[in-house]
């Protein structure tokens, strides 16, 4: 047995890792945290000063189990997870759970999996930073509290199932926010020109009018001047100037550039960045510093003069703006320069290949420019035609990458100019004015959203990916694409002394992939913004965010901090609850002309929707679900009202009715027993019978039995899993060695043979009177299931040994508890109807 046992979070990593120990080490994987809070309840004393209550994780009972058998037999256990926050509590909690206090424990961190790197960690050891596990155990404490005291009030104001979370629910504000910006704006429009003229030569020069009109008659007036004036070169001016480069990637800015530059979600980024890095190709992902080691630095300049020449280095050290950054930490960058590029998947070598070359192009020289400004007059008034340009002089940097920007526009400063003189005559081709409208602020990208959380200080490395699935998880967010409206613009043109004037349209508001709210996210997001002042406040959640530097640091006690905010926040929690008024976002649209009753938009219990009547009529309101495009906050009456025509019978075909209606998910066909989904870029509204049929024709098709076997039709199919077959109630997955598009009768029977082989070795015992089963599962466990009930046991149960007293209590005891029946709402309404008729 090895007298060193190695614990690290990832099992790829621990695969790394034990390539560069000697037999003297085992490495093995807690697969990350191996504690928690509780699900259930919020786990935590808060009389006792705030103390968490830690439990081991259900899935990583075996893991913890396994860690303790060989940590009693190593003479050494090495606790080696990741040198941020949440590493140093990961490494606390083995150390606690597995009862390691009269064991040689030790503590290692390092920035990169190489070889140097774990001999050097090796070689310094040090003790767990209780000071790090305290700002990581505040950060989970406080959001556990947040979370857990002000969702329940949203399930009583608004909507069932809702939650909120600290750093989650500002994110979703800066969206809202930024919507009702885009919502409120007005354009302003005005006239912008650009004269194409010809040079001595016959060389073209595009150049813009330094002034813009606000009107159409002062851009006409212009243009009057400008019939038959004489235009000249009144000044040249070229300067030097220079471009540097960046500074090596931090999580923020990878997360950026990668969104930009390869299309990743933040999500994907992080996912692809801890690859490359438990496969030892770059440093740790999860940073804010900028610092390159002095190792790095001397491994850079030697890549770049041997791939550049000398002239290409300049060796610089970045300071990092964010005053909270550990600069003790690196940036993001290879590991071992001279690998361009690495083997791997697709991302991995995408990703990999920016990170190469924002950390080689940090340390090359500038970029040397030169800059060229033209001014034209002419004769008859005083208006300046101005064109820029720009000459790269030395590459520098540029030779490898250039940053990218967030809805970065044509530079015409960038364009060559030809080669002109002072007071040189010019011929003005054509001189075109054209209307243009000022833009709304843009909507978020997930990249920018990073960019503005990392300005506020809100979060930090380690929270950005997961705060912006978790809300769009929620359904506060989503990725939306919008395809514009039209709109009328006016232009103008001066050619061969005649002014053109042309009415043309373009589209304007369209936008892809951009983080858009939804309903139940606005109405959310004003609630709290309105009951929760101090949690939803920007400076406040940037304050939060320093008081976790300042544990970390050992400035602050960690439970003092939860108290200052605890004592305050339970306060507004308990007035909430009592005084708040419910939220439903309600909107009055209009009245019915049918009814004569007022139709309004807003939260229902099931989501957004339009609801004719009061609920204190005495004829029961009308209600109905709006569909994914529309919205509560800009539908209007005649699109709510439409809404009501459904279900709508279209007609009937192989005598059954169709019908077009909206269901949960969303809009459909119903014919005889099927539901046939209407494709998301259709409007079930417009609808016509003839591509009702066509969608019902495709789905009969795909559904027809394409074989028989044991008195059973055999059906395909292609769901989330992929491609599937469908036997006697069974979903059978068809794995790629088999020809989907042409299964033969020997692959279904094998396909079906095979599954009903597993199914009956799945299956230990049964209970067939109280229809109760065991059965394997996976890592080794087992399910005990009755119905809809399944219980997780672990692969240390005796199948054989189970009473059937014991698994009737197992399962009781996992048995949803049924609610108690709630009260009638009309009860004291109905009393006090009666009181009133007595009296």
């Amino acid at each position: 047995m090895s007298k060193n046992l190695v614990i690290v979070e990832s099992p790829a990593k621990a695969k790394t890792i034990q390539g560069f120990l000697g037999d003297d080490f085992i490495v093995e994987s807690s697969f990350g945290h191996v504690v928690d809070l509780p699900k259930k309840g919020m786990g935590i004393e808060i009389e006792n000063h705030f103390k968490p209550i830690y439990e081991v994780t259900p899935d990583k009972k075996d893991v913890v189990s396994k860690l303790k058998k060989l940590s009693a037999k190593a003479q050494t256990v090495w606790l080696a997870s990741d040198e941020d926050r949440e590493g140093e509590a990961i490494s606390w909690h083995l150390y606690n759970v597995l009862g390691l206090e009269n064991k040689d424990t030790k503590r290692i961190v390092f920035n990169e999996i190489t070889k140097k790197a774990i001999q050097r960690a090796v070689e310094n050891p040090r003790e767990i930073d209780i000071n790090l596990v305290d700002a990581q155990q505040a950060r989970r404490v406080l959001d556990r509290l947040v979370g857990f005291e002000m969702s329940p009030i949203l399930w009583k104001k608004i909507k069932p199932g809702l939650s909120a979370g600290r750093v989650q629910s500002v994110s979703v504000r800066l969206i809202v926010e930024r919507e009702k910006e885009i919502q409120k704006f007005v354009p302003v429009s005005s006239y912008r020109f650009v004269a194409i003229f010809e040079t001595a030569e016959g060389k073209t020069l595009k150049a813009v009018l330094t002034k813009e009109f606000s009107k159409l008659k002062e851009g006409e007036d212009f243009l009057e001047t400008c019939i038959g004036a004489s235009f000249k070169v009144n000044d040249l001016q070229k300067k030097p100037a220079k471009r540097t480069p960046s500074a090596p990637f931090t999580t923020s800015t990878i997360q950026q550039e990668a969104s930009r530059k390869l299309g990743f979600s933040v999500s994907r980024t992080m996912r692809v960045a801890q690859q490359l890095y438990e496969s030892g190709h770059i440093t740790y992902m999860r940073t804010d510093s900028v610092n390159l080691s002095d190792d790095a630095l001397s491994a850079l300049k030697a890549t770049i003069s041997a791939e550049y020449g000398d002239k290409y280095v300049e060796i610089r050290k970045y300071k990092n703006k964010n005053s909270s950054a550990q600069e003790a930490h690196e940036a993001i960058r290879p590991t071992h320069f001279e690998n361009q590029s690495i083997s791997g998947d697709d991302s991995m070598r995408k990703l990999y290949d920016l990170i190469w070359k924002r950390t080689v192009a940090s340390q090359m020289a500038n970029a040397e420019l030169e800059r060229t400004i033209i001014d034209i007059d002419n004769n008859q008034n005083k208006f300046i035609f101005q064109a820029k340009g720009e000459v790269i002089v030395f590459d520098g940097f540029l030779k490898v990458y250039q940053e990218s920007h967030d809805d970065e526009e044509v530079d015409d400063d960038k364009v060559l100019l030809p080669s002109v003189k002072v007071n040189e005559k010019l011929i003005a081709d054509e001189i075109n004015g054209t209307e243009r409208f000022s833009r709304a602020p843009a909507r978020y990208t997930e990249a920018s959203l990073v960019k503005k959380l990392e300005e506020l200080g809100i979060g930090r490395p380690s929270t950005y990916a997961p705060t912006i699935s978790t809300i769009q998880n929620r359904g506060y967010v989503e990725v939306g694409e919008l395809d514009g409206n039209s709109r009328k613009y006016n232009t103008l043109k001066l050619v061969d002394n005649q002014i053109k004037k042309a009415e043309l349209t373009e589209i304007y508001g369209a936008d892809r992939r951009k983080l858009m709210p939804t309903d139940i996210g606005i109405v959310v997001n004003d609630f709290l913004v309105d009951y929760f002042k101090n949690v939803m406040d920007y400076d406040f959640t940037a304050r939060v965010e320093s008081s976790f530097d300042d544990i970390a640091e050992g400035k602050v006690n960690w439970t003092n901090m939860i108290g200052d905010f605890y004592s305050k926040f339970h306060d507004v929690v308990e007035d909430v609850q009592e005084n708040a008024d419910r939220a439903t976002g309600e909107r009055e649209l209009g009245i019915d002309p049918v009814s004569g009753k007022k139709v309004h938009a807003r939260i229902g219990r099931f989501g957004p929707m339009i609801q004719i009547g009061e609920s204190d009529d005495e004829e029961k309101p009308r209600f109905a679900s709006i569909q994914k495009h529309q919205s509560i906050h800009n539908i209007t009456l005649e699109e709510a009202m439409k809404l009501f025509e459904l279900p709508k019978v279209l007609g009937e075909y192989k005598e059954h009715e169709v019908e077009v209606n909206i269901g949960r998910f969303g809009p459909y066909v119903k014919f005889d027993d099927k539901y046939i989904s209407i494709p998301k870029e259709e409007d079930p509204m417009d609808l016509s019978f003839d591509r009702a049929v066509e969608l019902i024709e495709e789905k009969l098709k795909a559904d027809a039995p394409v074989a028989q076997y044991e008195g059973h039709d055999v059906t395909k199919g292609k769901g989330r899993f992929g491609p599937f077959i469908k036997w006697n109630e069974w979903f059978i997955n068809v794995s790629k060695k088999y020809d989907f598009d042409h299964l033969s009768q020997a692959d279904i029977i094998e396909l079906i043979e095979d599954k009903k082989r597993k199914e009956s070795e799945r299956v230990v015992r049964e209970w067939p009177k109280q229809e109760i089963r065991l059965e394997k599962a996976r890592w080794g466990r087992y399910n005990l299931i009755q119905g809809k009930i399944k219980v997780e046991l672990s692969k240390e149960t005796n199948p054989e040994a189970l009473t059937l007293e014991e698994v009737e209590k197992i399962i009781a005891d996992n048995a949803p508890k049924k609610k108690a029946p709630a009260k009638k709402a009309t009860t004291k309404k109905t009393t006090a109807k009666k009181t009133t008729t007595k009296k």
